[in-house]
């Protein structure tokens, strides 16, 4: 531990580097260019609140993180109680290309010096109650998953001991997984089915409970109005309009429709230098799962809005290649669904611009 040179940051503005992990935290102070303090304590917001009273009661107290395992309940709580806390993303902290070494110390003052020089990138940080309701979504993709590969084992079960010549191919319906509660099986094996299907009703019971309360939350007041713009887009129905709501949060931010459409991650990556311009595969940041989505929704619109079956026709001709043809739709989609939410007037079917 580093003795602290009270003198200095006496009612100065202070830079902290938390670097976080399961038991411990790693803190080092900068102040007017230099390391004054660091010190390791309990992974407690309790002990580390007292710690910043206790030693700089009259700072300008400023604390940056990377966003990682543990969320952003840490950010809740030092905001809460009027500390600015900065939470940056993991692969945009600068390092130094000669470093060979690694540690929490190291990472923790690579943090406070990156803060002290303004040499970061920020998360944006959704309220604590969307963050809280979208768990419900991503709970929701949990179950879902589940659900298939518990379908899943139950075919591979049936085809490991030869039970499925009887049984219809290609994809089932709950009326098939019903019917196999009456099949006669010797007593292990009628065992091990019923616990399949057991755990398939329990799981299909949870979904549908999820989707309920995802119904109650299409009338919350902060997501109404927002769902409603989002469902005026053809391709886009109540649960995908609860889904983008709760992962995007509010459209506003991103200054314009190009931004917007980087973050989604349908934008093409580009490698260019001087006269040579080389554009590679689209970037994907940002959650596959929502583009997935959107790709999906991309599909149903073609069908009900000329514009974007135009879009898809033409880039299909340019490139040969539906798969680009229906990204394209996907991006300039999301595009209006930003434009849509500013606005505050629903989608019209038909327009170019």
């Amino acid at each position: 531990m580093r003795k602290m040179q009270k003198h200095i940051v006496k009612s100065n503005r202070i830079c902290i580097g938390l670097e976080d992990s399961k038991r411990t935290w790693k803190i080092c102070v900068r102040c007017d260019r230099m390391i004054v303090h660091e010190t390791s304590m309990p992974a407690d917001y309790e002990i580390l609140y007292s710690y910043l009273q206790n030693k700089f009661p009259d700072c300008q107290i400023q604390i940056m993180y990377e966003a990682g395992f543990s969320g952003f309940w840490l950010h809740y709580s030092l905001q809460s109680d009027g500390i600015e806390c900065i939470v940056t993303p993991a692969h945009k902290v600068t390092q130094p290309k000669v470093s060979k070494v690694k540690t929490d110390k190291v990472d923790a003052r690579r943090l406070a010096l990156n803060l002290e020089s303004g040499d970061y990138s920020r998360c944006f940080v959704h309220d604590r109650e969307l963050r809280e309701d979208r768990q419900i979504i991503r709970t929701l993709n949990q179950i879902q998953n589940k659900i298939t590969s518990t379908k899943n084992q139950i075919r591979k079960f049936l085809d490991c001991h030869g039970l499925n010549k009887e049984l219809a191919p290609g994809a089932w319906r709950s009326s098939h997984y019903a019917s196999l509660k009456t099949m006669k099986l010797r007593k292990s094996l009628q065992i091990c089915l019923h616990t399949y299907l057991d755990l398939l009703d329990y799981l299909l019971e949870v979904k549908d409970k999820l989707l309920e309360q995802l119904k109650e939350l299409c009338k919350k007041e902060q997501y109404s109005k927002s769902v409603a713009l989002k469902e005026s887009h053809p391709g886009i129905g109540w649960l995908t309009a609860i889904r983008f709501t709760l992962e995007w949060g509010d459209l506003s931010r991103f200054p314009s429709g190009k931004h917007f459409a980087s973050f989604t991650g349908l934008t093409a990556s580009e490698h260019s230098s001087g006269e040579q311009i080389h554009r590679g595969r689209i970037t994907c940041q940002g959650s596959g799962k929502v583009r997935s989505w959107l790709i999906q929704s991309a599909w149903r619109a073609i069908k009900l809005d000329p514009v974007l079956l135009h879009k898809y026709q033409s880039v299909w001709n340019n490139s040969g290649s539906k798969k680009k043809a229906i990204v394209a739709v996907a991006r300039k989609l999301a595009v209006r669904i930003r434009a849509v939410e500013l606005s505050g007037q629903p989608y019209a079917i038909g327009v170019i611009e």
